[in-house]
């Protein structure tokens, strides 16, 4: 019986480890869907477009967190952070969203972000999109 539920545990964990992977997803939608005022840069339905963007990217093996940006992109902390790392995760991330833009939290602005929706107000035109590094302009 204890190895029953010692099984059951350690299978348990790497679909915890993704629910709170998707929970930044979906607290950032649930913020962009709920500002009033319109200041939303996407349609409801662009934003669950994104959504499931969102879950796919924090799936990706050295994304730590990922967020939905009010305009369109996706920022993610990773899980390591050198050059080659990133390089890494930009190419995958491209190659899956050829049209979609991804944004990398610096160690400097994760000091300051206190909540979800820090992230999710933040901007990712600072970030050069996936069709312009594919030449698909």
């Amino acid at each position: 019986m204890k190895l029953l539920v010692a099984v059951a545990m350690v299978l348990s964990l790497p679909a915890g480890a993704a629910r709170a992977d998707n929970e930044n997803c979906r607290k950032s939608r649930e913020y962009l869907l709920g500002t009033p005022g319109g200041d939303q840069s996407l349609t409801p339905q662009g934003y669950n477009d994104l959504f499931k963007i969102c879950i796919a990217t924090s799936a990706m093996p050295n994304v730590k967190e990922a967020y939905m940006l009010r305009d369109g992109g996706i920022a993610v902390i990773p899980k390591q952070d050198s050059v080659s790392a990133t390089a890494s995760t930009l190419a995958q991330f491209c190659d899956a969203y050829p049209h979609g833009v991804l944004r990398f939290i610096t160690r400097k602005e994760k000091l300051s972000i206190r909540s979800v929706t820090d992230v999710a107000r933040m901007s990712s035109t600072s970030s050069t999109p996936c069709k312009k590094i594919k030449g698909l302009s």
